[in-house]
C-alpha cells in the first residue's frame, strides 16, 4: 500500500472478511471484540467498549460514573462543544474551568476552584494531542472523591509523567472520527480499569442488555433461552452506540500501524515549528519536558495583530496565496455559541436549567486566546508536500517581516 495512503495495511482485507461472515452486528460478531481487547492492551487497560462515536463514549462515561440529572460537570472551556452537549444529554449542569495560557489545557487552578458539591465529575481534554496536568488533576479528583474522564479524542500514545493519556483517569474517551490518529469514518472507544463502570458503559450504549458484561458486547450467544418468549432483556435504559462489524474492521487495521500514524503527525509539526522558531508573533503550543504532543494538529497563538498591525484573516489569506492550503480558527468557547447563548438547552430539563445562563468573561483566559488560534493541519500522507506548505509559511512569515521592515 502506498505510504501516502490514509490506509497503510489491513482495511481492505479485513472489510472483505466481514462481508464474507455470517454476522455483521457487533452483538453477535467478533471484530469489535477484537478491536477492544488489542486498544486495552495497547493503552495498558483492562477493558475497552467500542462505540459509533467519541461523543456517544462522553456521554456513556458520564452515565457510567454515576452522573445524575442536576449535577455539575467541570470541562475546559477551550474545546469542542461536545464535552457541554454530552454533559447536557446526562441532564447534568456544565461547568466552565479556564486554561492554562501556554498549553491551552484545562487550569487545574480553576478546577479546584469551581468545584461545588454538586459536582460529580471532571472531564478533561488533551488539546490538540497534548495531555492535560494530570498530575496535579488527579490530586484534585483524589482530593474531592470525584472521578475524571479524559477526552482524547485528540490525543493517542502520548505520555505525560511518563505515563500514558488515558490511563491517569477513572474513564478514558477516544475518537476514530474521519480527522482523528487512527480512524474508521465515525467510531470512538472508552477503556477503564474499572469493571463496573466497563459494563454500565457497554449497557449504556447498547440498549441496556442485561447480559452484556464489562469485556464482550456479544448478546446473542445462547439461542434457546435468547429466543424464549419469556426472556427478559433488559435491566438498565440505554441507547445505540454501537460500532459496526465494518467500522471496527477499519479501526482495528489503523490500530495495527497507530505508531506510524503518530509518529508522522509528529514530523509534520515539526516542519512548521522549525519555521516558526524565530517568529515572534506565531506562538505555539508549549509542550513541557514531562510530556510529549501527538500533534493532532499545531496550534498557535497568532500575535500578528499587536505586532505587525496585520489581521488573522489577512495572514490566513497571503499563506494560501503563496501556496499554503489554509489552516483552522479554533471553535468558538463552548458557551458563547449560539446554542448555549440563546439557552437552547433550557427546554430539554427546564427545572433544571431554568436559571442557568452564560455569560461573556466567564474564562476570561480562553476568550482572550480562542480568536487568536490558527490550528496548522498535521494530517499530511505526503511528506513532500506538508514541507511545501511548511515552506509557504516561511514565505508568508518573510513578506510580513519585509513589510514590518520598510
Amino acid at each position: 500500500m502506498n505510504q501516502s495512503s490514509k490506509y497503510l495495511k489491513n482495511e481492505l482485507e479485513y472489510l472483505q472478511k466481514v462481508l464474507n461472515a455470517e454476522n455483521w452486528s457487533a452483538t453477535a460478531g467478533t471484530w469489535c471484540q477484537a478491536l477492544e481487547e488489542k486498544f486495552a492492551e495497547k493503552f495498558d487497560s483492562k477493558y475497552a467498549v467500542a462505540m459509533n462515536s467519541g461523543t456517544a463514549t462522553l456521554h456513556a462515561a458520564l452515565e457510567a460514573i454515576g452522573v445524575k440529572a442536576g449535577d455539575e460537570v467541570i470541562s475546559p472551556a477551550l474545546t469542542v462543544i461536545m464535552d457541554t452537549t454530552a454533559t447536557l444529554h446526562a441532564n447534568a449542569v456544565p461547568v466552565y474551568a479556564d486554561i492554562e495560557p501556554h498549553t491551552f489545557n484545562i487550569d487545574p487552578v480553576d478546577v479546584e476552584r469551581k468545584i461545588t458539591e454538586k459536582t460529580k465529575a471532571i472531564i478533561v481534554v488533551a488539546l490538540y494531542g497534548l495531555p492535560a496536568n494530570m498530575k496535579a488533576i488527579m490530586e484534585i479528583s483524589n482530593k474531592y472523591q470525584i472521578p475524571v474522564i479524559e477526552d482524547n479524542a485528540q490525543c493517542f500514545l502520548s505520555k505525560h509523567n511518563n505515563k500514558l493519556a488515558g490511563t491517569w483517569g477513572h474513564i478514558a474517551s477516544w475518537s476514530f472520527e474521519n480527522s482523528k490518529h487512527m480512524s474508521c469514518g465515525e467510531g470512538g472507544i472508552i477503556t477503564t480499569n474499572n469493571e463496573e463502570y466497563a459494563k454500565l458503559a457497554r449497557k449504556i450504549a447498547g440498549h441496556g442488555y442485561k447480559n452484556l458484561e464489562a469485556s464482550t458486547g456479544q448478546i446473542k450467544l445462547n439461542q434457546k433461552i435468547y429466543q424464549n418468549p419469556n426472556y427478559k432483556r433488559h435491566d438498565e435504559i440505554g441507547w445505540n452506540y454501537r460500532l459496526s462489524e465494518f467500522n471496527a474492521a477499519v479501526a482495528l487495521a489503523q490500530l495495527e500501524d497507530l505508531d506510524i500514524k503518530v509518529s508522522r503527525r509528529k514530523t509534520v509539526a515539526q516542519y512548521f515549528l522549525d519555521v516558526m522558531e524565530h517568529c515572534e508573533y506565531l506562538i505555539p503550543q508549549a509542550t513541557f519536558a514531562d510530556s510529549d504532543n501527538s500533534y493532532f494538529t499545531l496550534g498557535v497563538v497568532f500575535e500578528g495583530q499587536e505586532q505587525l498591525g496585520v489581521t488573522w484573516e489577512q495572514f490566513h489569506e497571503k499563506y494560501i496565496e503563496l501556496g499554503g492550503d489554509g489552516f483552522y480558527g479554533a471553535w468558538s468557547i463552548p458557551y458563547l455559541e449560539p446554542a448555549m447563548q440563546e439557552r437552547k438547552f433550557v427546554k430539554r430539563c427546564p427545572s433544571i436549567y431554568g436559571e442557568i445562563s452564560y455569560k461573556r468573561g466567564l474564562c476570561p483566559v480562553a476568550e482572550s486566546i480562542q480568536p487568536k488560534l490558527m490550528q496548522f493541519k498535521t494530517n499530511y500522507r505526503n511528506e513532500q508536500i506538508a514541507k511545501q506548505k511548511a515552506k509557504a509559511l516561511k514565505n508568508t512569515i518573510e513578506h510580513f517581516n519585509k513589510k514590518r521592515r520598510k
